[in-house]
């Protein structure tokens, strides 16, 4: 016998991605892309072009980056957009806060910065790719990453995939980094470096001293206690980690994001955790044209907690595909 009607709608109300299927795009031309699975929204890729006429209107606008959605909401972010503590962190998001290049005139320029973007930024020039179809859906963005003095240094192909397990939302990162100088460095530090994700700003005012780490080798962590890599914490704690998992509270409700790091991107990798909802890794790599810079990652973001094993097997899933 089928269900009432009453149950399935409540099915879809509290377990939204579970089942759900039909992905589609809505453009809001020059403002974001909205990815929709059965008309609610699931992400929000932002690649507003930088806006330089206020202060206020070029940090808003300094760097593409992707929101993902509060399950079950119409309207509610998981992700921290511009403003709130560390303006420069938004969502979803890829970055390095040193990096040096020697461009075509012999010029060397060193501490280009696209992570807090002060002078440097990213500029979204072009999709080449938006699909979406009954399992999974992705886009690909063509970025320009700009120097201090407005010169183009390097162009990236970015693709973000998006597809359902059972009621997790997983998502896919892949980035292809091609310098247009003849030689280029990517560095910085485990804070402002690298492919990172932030949780919405009220994890950081509301309940911070909730979030837990789920590490490799060690577990489940304490509540309210981060571990960081450093010269002096040069540990298998601390690089190479293969996964990570981050559990918070968003309100009312606890999320976890497991963070799945592919061994064929730069090593070592060295991560980095905060108690208000940032976490990711960064690698520092010398690149030239003939040889881009390939990275691939994979989010898998749930409404509820995940176990050690889970996310070993999500990771496995990962390195074997």
């Amino acid at each position: 016998m089928s269900p009432p009607l009453r149950i399935v709608l409540l099915s879809l109300l509290f377990y939204p991605l579970q089942g759900l299927a039909d992905y589609s795009w809505s453009d809001s031309p020059g403002k974001y892309l909205e990815l929709l699975s059965n008309g609610r929204p699931v992400a929000r890729y932002v690649y507003e072009a930088i806006d330089t006429s206020s202060p206020a209107r070029r940090e808003e606008t300094y760097k593409p980056f992707c929101h993902l959605y509060q399950f079950g909401s119409k309207d509610e972010f998981l992700t921290k957009g511009p403003g709130g503590d560390f303006t420069h962190h938004r969502g979803i998001f890829y970055g390095f806060s040193k990096v040096s290049y020697t461009d075509r005139d012999g010029k060397h320029h060193t501490n280009v910065d696209t992570w807090h973007c002060r002078k440097a930024h990213q500029i979204h020039r072009k999709f080449s790719a938006t699909e979406a179809g009954k399992d999974s859906a992705h886009f690909t963005s063509l970025i320009d990453w700009i120097g201090d003095a407005g010169d183009t240094f390097a162009t990236e192909a970015r693709t973000m995939r998006f597809s359902t397990s059972g009621s997790d939302l997983v998502v896919e990162f892949e980035s292809t980094l091609t310098p247009s100088v003849p030689s280029m460095t990517l560095d910085g530090d485990p804070q402002h470096a690298g492919f990172h994700f932030r949780a919405h700003n009220d994890v950081h005012d509301l309940t911070q001293n909730a979030t837990y780490y789920i590490r490799p080798g060690s577990g489940i962590g304490q509540p309210g206690i981060a571990i960081n890599w450093s010269p002096k914490t040069d540990n298998e704690q601390t690089r190479d980690l293969p996964w990570k998992g981050m559990c918070f509270m968003l309100g009312s409700k606890t999320y976890t994001v497991a963070y799945l790091d592919h061994p064929q991107n730069p090593k070592p990798s060295r991560s980095s955790e905060r108690q208000y909802g940032r976490f990711g890794t960064y690698f520092a790599t010398a690149i030239i044209p003939e040889k881009p810079l390939k990275v691939r990652y994979r989010l898998i973001v749930r409404s509820g907690e995940m176990t050690v094993e889970e996310i070993e097997k999500f990771s496995g899933d990962f390195t074997a595909g």
